[in-house]
């Protein structure tokens, strides 16, 4: 009942803020047309639609304003009002009240404000569908964030999950992409995501592991996390200083080399994906800042780690092998990985899956980035996923919603970026370090530990496995002896047969020459 209740109540969001409207009047048809101005007739939809749109996504709560982040980060695909309008949503999400946060702070410490903070700033810096933050001084001096989880998310999180769950299992069994969709195993995915972004210190550890990864790349700065005073609905964090990677104007006044700062983001994402493959996947610009302080000049500085995701070491190698194959222009060796992977049914046609991948990648090679429509790559490759039986992947859902966020910043910040050529070399130092004698001497001393174990007592486990299998042994080397007997008597009879027929052949032609004679 609660589903139904909440899908009631998304019907009437979207009645009272004219999306219904906003999605007709893109229809050039007369008939909707019509049918748009008969039923706005009596409704105040004076407030523009970029606005109406955002408070929609507020009002239906979490979910939906991080489907209107992604959006924010496609100019490409959003009209430029819209897109302005949704880039709202990445870090100025309306606060719940200061005092509400300030008793779930006290609530999680088990003491007043001021005996965990020496002064707290009372209007949140940031506000967030999950979260808001607040910067605050410790006792010791150091200058933090404050971390504090939006009251009341995890009822709503489960409604609309609910819903969701609900709609793809009409989509799994009245589509005829359905089964090939997996609509239910992609939404236990963001099911997964959305429940360890409701435990702050889940997500700290996500930030102490990209910390540590990250480490020797100094490319980007990311939060220490002071362990003392992280509880699951509050995180204290160190205060990060730095420009929001939105400002571009600025950050240029600054002296950054915004160039540099597009190939660097791309460096980053491609080494958090392969070499290590643990990834910051919630990446839209108010997650993202740009240090302009001296010792750190022109890093990144990353931000919000609720979402993460994670590949296994055969997701690496396959997605690697395609990335390369892919900018080598190599696409029969594309359409192999994906039969040898199960992606599509092993019945297909090679030379087939080749052509259709070929139509849809080649004419966007060589071109920079603003020349480039991921969004409208990722509909083509739908079409040709439609026409082969191509599987969705849900554990890549969201490298996919990743790499949109990546293309679109890159976009911002550098329209000339050839995404291509500077993933390429990447790529491939990837796959030789992971072919090379660099990998082998790495799994060899992962493995060290175990055979030091190991070794000591092989002499004493293939004793035990000898004095098990005497009896048997003794059984079937005798057996062994006796069929090796019979096997020598049959050779010998072949043996002396054969002798005894070259002496017959040899003294008949004896007799017969001596006859003559």
């Amino acid at each position: 009942m609660s589903r139904y209740l909440r899908g009631f109540f998304i019907v009437w969001v979207v009645l009272r803020y004219g999306l219904d409207e906003l999605l007709l009047s893109g229809f050039p048809n007369p008939l909707l047309r019509a049918l748009r101005r008969v039923i706005t007739v009596g409704r105040n939809l004076k407030a523009p639609r970029g606005q109406r749109l955002r408070e929609a996504l507020e009002s239906l709560g979490p979910i939906f304003v991080k489907f209107g982040q992604v959006l924010s980060t496609r100019r490409d695909l959003m009209p430029p009002d819209i897109a302005e309008e949704l880039a709202r949503l990445q870090d100025r999400v309306p606060p719940f009240p200061s005092q509400v946060a300030v008793a779930t702070i006290e609530r999680a410490f088990g003491q007043q404000l001021d005996q965990v903070f020496a002064s707290f700033d009372q209007q949140p810096v940031a506000s967030a569908s999950i979260a808001q933050v607040h910067f605050a001084v410790l006792h010791d001096g150091r200058e933090v964030a404050v971390k504090v989880l939006r009251p009341g998310m995890l009822p709503v999180i489960d409604k609309d999950l609910g819903l969701m769950r609900l709609m793809a299992g009409w989509v799994e069994k009245l589509s005829v992409d359905g089964k090939r969709l997996k609509p239910r195993e992609v939404v236990a995915e963001f099911d997964k995501y959305l429940h360890d972004e409701l435990d702050l210190v889940r997500e700290a550890s996500n930030a102490a592991q990209l910390r540590r990864n990250m480490a020797d790349l100094e490319l980007v700065l990311i939060p220490e996390m002071y362990w003392d005073y992280c509880r699951t609905e509050v995180l204290v964090m160190e205060r990060m200083k730095g420009v929001p990677i939105s400002q571009v104007a600025r950050l240029r006044e600054a002296g950054v080399d915004i160039p540099k700062l597009a190939r660097d983001g791309v460096t980053i994402f491609f080494t958090q994906v392969f070499r290590d493959g643990f990834f910051h996947a919630d990446m839209h610009p108010g997650n993202i800042q740009v240090s302009l302080d001296p010792a750190s000049f022109g890093r990144y500085i990353s931000l919000d780690f609720g979402i993460v995701g994670t590949l296994t070491q055969v997701d690496k190698e396959y997605l690697a092998q395609n990335f390369t194959a892919f900018f080598r222009r190599d696409y029969k060796r594309v359409a192999e990985l994906h039969v040898e992977s199960g992606w599509v049914p092993s019945d297909t046609r090679v030379d087939e899956l080749e052509a259709g991948i070929r139509s849809v990648c080649e004419p966007y090679f060589d071109r920079p980035l603003k020349e480039i429509s991921l969004g409208m790559v990722l509909m083509r490759l739908f079409q040709i996923s439609r026409r082969f039986n191509v599987e969705i992947q849900p554990q890549l859902v969201l490298l996919q919603k990743t790499l949109l966020n990546i293309e679109g910043l890159g976009r911002e910040l550098d329209p000339e970026l050839d995404l291509w050529s500077t993933a390429k070399p990447f790529l491939e130092k990837w796959m030789i370090d992971q072919l090379g004698p660099k990998m082998f001497w790495q799994q060899l001393k992962a493995e060290a530990p175990q055979y030091a174990k190991l070794i000591p007592e092989l002499p004493r486990l293939l004793h035990d496995f000898l004095r098990q299998r005497k009896g048997d042994e003794a059984r079937e080397l005798r057996a062994l002896l006796a069929e090796q007997r019979r096997t020598n008597r049959l050779l010998q009879g072949l043996i002396y047969g054969g002798l005894g027929f070259v002496l017959g052949l040899l003294a008949m032609q004896l007799l017969v020459r001596v006859r003559l004679w």
